[in-house]
């Protein structure tokens, strides 16, 4: 845990290509364990355990060729299992892979510097070089070396973690953003366990998808 609960100023991120994609195919790991059975609603299993009584019960009393729809119900009950599960699991994949393919990491994360205070999760990056015209190279101007956001807490959508990365999603002002986190980050004093605090007062919940981060 950090000494300090916030930070003094922001920690390089220091991110590298790959990293950024074992943080995404490890989220995806993550929430691909939600395509099991359990996210199966109750409705589906009571209507699908009324097909099979009835198709078992078909199968007992009935002999013959007609029988050959009883088993045509048990083998819909089989293959609808199937494809709310691995069929659901291998289409979030292809499309998460698809997306992966097409998008590079940005840019901006490789220069871009993360800092925790009250207000929120602070994001600073190198400010833009600009021309001087003539008549200015003779001047003295002080220049900003640094341009810094903040993204209020209160601005958190959702949030996820795994082992070794902490996600953030977050809306301001009509547009959507997300930010990942190393938690290797902790070790150069940046306050994972304050991030989590304050994440949890906006959303009690953990758990996003994938693709949203894509």
């Amino acid at each position: 845990m950090a000494l300090y609960p916030y930070t003094l100023q922001p920690v390089a991120l220091n991110m590298s290509e790959a990293e950024f994609e074992k943080a995404q195919m490890a989220l995806f790991d993550k929430s691909s364990q939600s395509f099991g059975l359990s996210n199966i609603k109750m409705k589906e299993w009571i209507i699908m355990a009324i097909i099979t009584a009835l198709a078992l019960g078909g199968l007992y009393y009935v002999t013959g060729y007609s029988t050959a729809l009883f088993w045509v119900m048990l083998a819909g009950v089989v293959l609808y299992i199937a494809i709310r599960t691995l069929g659901m699991k291998w289409y979030v994949k292809r499309e998460f892979n698809k997306q992966m393919a097409e998008q590079d990491m940005p840019e901006e994360m490789k220069q871009v510097k993360l800092g925790v205070q009250k207000q929120g999760l602070v994001m600073s990056m190198p400010a833009p070089q600009q021309n001087m015209s003539k008549s200015m190279r003779g001047m003295q101007m002080r220049m900003p070396n640094n341009q810094q956001a903040v993204i209020p807490w209160n601005a958190v959508t959702g949030w996820d973690e795994t082992d070794e990365f902490m996600f953030i999603m977050f809306e301001m002002r009509g547009q959507k953003g997300s930010q990942i986190i190393p938690k290797r980050m902790q070790a150069q004093n940046l306050p994972i366990d304050t991030i989590k605090k304050h994440v949890l007062e906006v959303v009690p919940t953990k758990g996003i998808q994938a693709v949203e981060m894509s």
